[in-house]
């Protein structure tokens, strides 16, 4: 590739960056502004919730097993058992029911929000609706969002509870650990910022993927294929972003909360 390929390549990023964060700024505008489409909101929750709700659930419950298992196995090598609660249910709510939410909320409900956003543009819905002086970001993406933001919260509870319980079983039946000891090591690490992180992190994760999903879906090129294309680039964008925000958050999140009994 020649410089000034890669220079166009480095602009054309920049370039939607820049439109992205425009977005957002609109969808937080728009959330101020009244009337609030609160039946288009719960219609939007209800069907995110519809296609994540199961998924997480069945996802959290290996991925507790194995944090459950991984944890127990290292901590037995360390002659610490008593902390294997603590550990188990530290790695779950810290890291692992924050992403386990972000990547449902992202691959189910972004995917599903993109492509509906992109059917409505590529039948000009979108334009009608401007020239009937109604704004599309306040009528139809800012109700999405705030409901991925919802549902993010919600699910990341559901996996928290459903991956310790997870956890819990499977220390319990397959590494020989007692239910009392399971129990009791939640206080020696795990604290309350550590929930609070984890809620705030799902927030953030759902306002990003719902921001992605609208943006690719609004812009989709070349007809319906291109609606299938802006789909599949708003699920790998949405998994950069939220892999890096998880990065910052939890970097931020150390800095500021000191680990318990340091």
């Amino acid at each position: 590739m020649s410089a000034a390929g890669v220079a166009g390549w480095f602009s054309g990023g920049f370039s939607e960056a820049g439109k992205i964060f425009r977005l957002f700024l609109e969808v937080i505008r728009g959330i101020f502004k009244r009337p609030f489409q609160f039946r288009e909101f719960i219609e939007q929750a209800w069907f995110i919730a519809s296609v994540t709700i199961l998924p997480s659930a069945l996802v959290a419950i290996p991925f507790g097993a194995v944090v459950a298992m991984q944890t127990g196995s290292l901590i037995k090598q360390l002659g610490a058992e008593a902390f294997t609660g603590a550990t188990g249910v530290l790695a779950i709510v810290q890291q692992g029911a924050p992403l386990v939410t972000s990547l449902l909320i992202a691959g189910a409900a972004g995917s599903a929000v993109a492509a509906d956003l992109g059917a409505r543009t590529i039948r000009e819905e979108l334009d009608a609706m401007r020239v009937l002086g109604i704004d599309p970001v306040q009528r139809l993406v800012v109700p999405r969002v705030i409901a991925m933001i919802l549902i993010a919260i919600l699910l990341n509870g559901l996996v928290c509870i459903v991956g310790i319980a997870g956890g819990y079983v499977f220390n319990i039946m397959l590494q020989g650990g007692t239910p009392g000891a399971y129990l009791m090591s939640f206080s020696a690490l795990a604290q309350l910022p550590d929930l609070v992180m984890a809620t705030i992190k799902a927030a953030v994760f759902g306002l990003i993927a719902g921001v992605v999903a609208s943006y690719t879906g609004m812009n989709p090129k070349g007809g319906p294929k291109g609606v299938g294309d802006a789909v599949n680039l708003g699920v790998v964008l949405t998994f950069l972003l939220l892999f890096f925000a998880n990065l910052i958050l939890t970097a931020v999140y150390l800095q500021i909360v000191p680990p318990k009994g340091s």
